[in-house]
């Protein structure tokens, strides 16, 4: 029985690695531990409904601040992920059970009881199931707006490489408020980065989204300190407004342990600043770029911004 708290179990794939040093993190990136009672609260309840969270799983460092708010990013179909991206803090290896198929009621009684607005549902990649899990994020899309029909759902999705071109249309038809699937970096280090996946099948899938209901957002994000130059950031920017993406985040990357993939560099807010004015000026309707910036953080104050957009470009 693997224990998912020790490092060398949790990525059996990355124990025989050599250490790579972690550079002490700047002043800009540095957050406080969690203490308030929401935070306590909100892990309280994620316990209660056996939910697994993405902000747990990925060592994500605003989880104290979003906690504290009731706000947390579920992550369905387990905590242990098919794929074994050289970045990535969730366990990796073969699932060891099959889709819980009372995951959805359980999902969405937690989004009744933290009263959310907005809700970000995520999950492990799962190749070794043929839909990749495509109709349990529809039933999961399904079961918060019958709980919950006033909250707005954003998803955050695996890329079905490995499924049928079909299994997409039966979550954009679930009908997501957002549609996000991360393309995590530039395309010249997929192969040491996420090497399970592939770049332009990404785009591919976002562009798809649009194809298939137009008025659906779309959502896109990269971490940058990978070992990317400024001018491959802005390629990917040009490719996902081609893809017709509405919504980028660009975030530091942050080293989860000694065997991921090396911090090449911490980004200094300016430069942050300046990829954002940027994007603004290639048509991105939503613009997320910050050294703390991840896929969910604040998403709930950013769909509102984000439609706002839209009604303004469209007014």
């Amino acid at each position: 029985m693997r224990d998912l708290k020790i490092p060398g179990q949790r990525h059996p794939e990355k124990a025989h690695r050599p250490d790579n040093v972690q550079p002490k993190k700047p002043d800009w990136i540095r957050v406080k531990a969690p203490t308030s009672k929401g935070y306590f609260e909100t892990h309280k309840i994620m316990r209660e409904h056996k939910l697994v969270t993405v902000c747990e799983e990925a060592g994500c460092p605003n989880a104290g601040e979003c906690w504290s708010q009731g706000h947390a990013t579920m992550m369905i179909m387990g905590e242990v992920c098919t794929r074994a991206c050289s970045f990535c803090n969730i366990a990796t290896g073969k699932p060891p059970e099959d889709l819980d198929a009372f995951e959805p009621g359980r999902v969405a009684d937690a989004v009744q009881k933290l009263g959310l607005k907005h809700v970000v549902v995520t999950s492990v990649d799962r190749d070794d199931i043929n839909d990749g899990g495509a109709e349990h994020f529809a039933q999961t899309i399904r079961a918060i707006r019958h709980r919950s029909p006033g909250t707005t759902i954003e998803i955050l999705t695996p890329d079905f490489l490995h499924c049928a071109p079909e299994v997409l249309e039966v979550v954009v038809k679930a009908k997501p408020d957002v549609f996000n699937h991360n393309l995590e970096t530039v395309p010249g280090l997929y192969p040491e980065v996420r090497a399970g996946a592939r770049y332009f099948h990404s785009l591919r899938l976002l562009q798809r989204v649009k194809d298939i209901d137009p008025s659906m957002f779309t959502k896109s994000g990269i971490m940058v300190g990978l070992g990317e130059d400024r001018q491959a950031v802005h390629q990917v920017m040009d490719d996902m407004r081609a893809a017709g993406i509405d919504f980028l985040t660009i975030g530091q990357y942050l080293q989860p342990t000694p065997k991921h993939h090396a911090v090449d560099r911490f980004v200094h807010p300016d430069e942050f600043a300046a990829y954002e004015k940027a994007a603004y000026g290639k048509g991105f309707l939503m613009v997320s770029a910050s050294p703390l910036t991840r896929s969910s953080y604040h998403a709930g104050d950013d769909f509102a911004r984000l439609q706002a957009a839209r009604n303004a470009k469209f007014a």
